[in-house]
C-alpha cells in the first residue's frame, strides 16, 4: 500500500498511456468500414461542411467584387482618357491626309514662286457655306496692307505648281486682316484669256459663282479657255491664275460676250493662304 501510494501519479499517467497506445493500436489499422456512429457523424456534418463552403466562397466573391468596384471608376476613366487620345490622334491624321495635297502644293509654291509671301491662318469666315469674306491672323505688325492681294497655290498642270488668287485684304488690325474673295458679289477683277491675250470683267455673286464678260463682243473665247488677273486698275497683283472657263453665251442684245468661270480655288474649303508683300 505503501508503494502504490508513493507512485499512485505515476502508475495513473503509465496507465493511461498503455490505454491510449492500444487504442491508436486498434484504430491504425487498415479498416474500410467506418463505426455507426462515425458514419451517422459523417452523414450529418456533411451538409453543414457542404453550407460552409458554399457561404465562404460567395463571401469570398462578395469581397473581391467589391475590390473590383473600387477599382472599377479608376480603370474607366483611364480607358476613356485612352479613348479620347485615340481619337484626338486619329482626327490628327485625318486632318493631315485631307490637307497633304494642299500642304504639298504650299510648300512647292514657297520654294518656287517669284513674290514675297507671308503665310497666313484663317481664323474665321462669315456665315455660309464659301469662304467670300473671312479673317487672318496677320496684319499691320506682320506688314500687311489694305489691297494686298491673297493666292493660294494651285496645280495648274501636273506637277506644275503656281499661285491661284482667292482675293485681296479689305481691312488691316494690328494682328488680323479681313480678306474679301473674287466671288463675293461686291468684288471685281479685270482678266486676260492667256491663249488669246483677250480681256474682260469678273465678278461674284449671291450664289457664289464668278462670271463675267469680255470687252470685244468678237473676241475668241472658249470653253476651257483659262484666265488670268490682267493688272487693270491695280486691283490684284498681275498675272495670277483666277480659273478656267467654263461657259461662253452670246448675248445678241447686248452685243457681248458673256462667260461662267470655274475658280481655280475651292472656296468651300480653306485652311492658309498667302499673302503678296510689296
Amino acid at each position: 500500500m505503501y508503494f502504490f501510494r508513493k507512485y499512485k501519479d505515476r502508475m495513473i499517467v503509465a496507465s493511461v498511456a498503455i490505454i491510449l497506445i492500444i487504442i491508436i493500436g486498434v484504430t491504425s489499422n487498415d479498416r474500410l468500414n467506418l463505426t455507426k456512429i462515425e458514419n451517422k457523424l459523417g452523414n450529418f456534418l456533411s451538409p453543414i461542411n457542404k453550407i460552409s463552403t458554399n457561404i465562404g466562397k460567395k463571401l469570398s466573391d462578395v469581397f473581391s467584387n467589391i475590390g473590383n468596384i473600387r477599382r472599377y471608376p479608376k480603370e474607366n476613366k483611364e480607358l476613356k482618357d485612352k479613348i479620347a487620345e485615340l481619337e484626338e490622334e486619329n482626327r490628327n491624321l485625318k486632318n493631315i491626309i485631307g490637307k497633304s495635297d494642299y500642304l504639298k502644293r504650299e510648300s512647292e509654291l514657297q520654294n518656287n514662286t517669284k513674290f514675297n509671301l507671308v503665310s497666313a491662318q484663317i481664323t474665321s469666315k462669315e456665315s455660309g457655306n464659301w469662304y467670300d469674306r473671312f479673317l487672318i491672323d496677320k496684319g499691320q505688325k506682320d506688314g500687311i496692307k489694305k489691297g494686298a492681294t491673297v493666292i493660294q497655290g494651285i496645280e495648274l498642270e501636273k506637277d506644275i505648281i503656281q499661285e491661284g488668287i482667292i482675293g485681296r485684304v479689305v481691312d488691316v488690325g494690328d494682328n488680323w486682316a479681313k480678306v474679301v474673295s473674287i466671288i463675293d458679289e461686291e468684288n471685281r477683277i479685270s482678266f486676260k484669256n492667256i491663249r488669246t491675250q483677250d480681256g474682260g470683267i469678273l465678278s461674284g455673286s449671291i450664289e457664289s459663282e464668278l462670271g463675267g464678260y469680255l470687252f470685244d463682243s468678237k473676241a475668241d473665247i472658249i470653253v476651257g479657255d483659262k484666265l488670268f488677273t490682267s493688272g487693270l486698275g491695280k486691283a490684284f497683283v498681275k498675272d495670277i491664275y483666277i480659273g478656267e472657263v467654263q461657259e461662253v453665251i452670246n448675248v445678241e442684245e447686248e452685243l457681248m460676250k458673256r462667260i461662267v468661270v470655274k475658280p481655280a480655288i475651292d472656296f468651300k474649303k480653306l485652311y492658309n493662304v498667302f499673302v503678296i508683300m510689296d
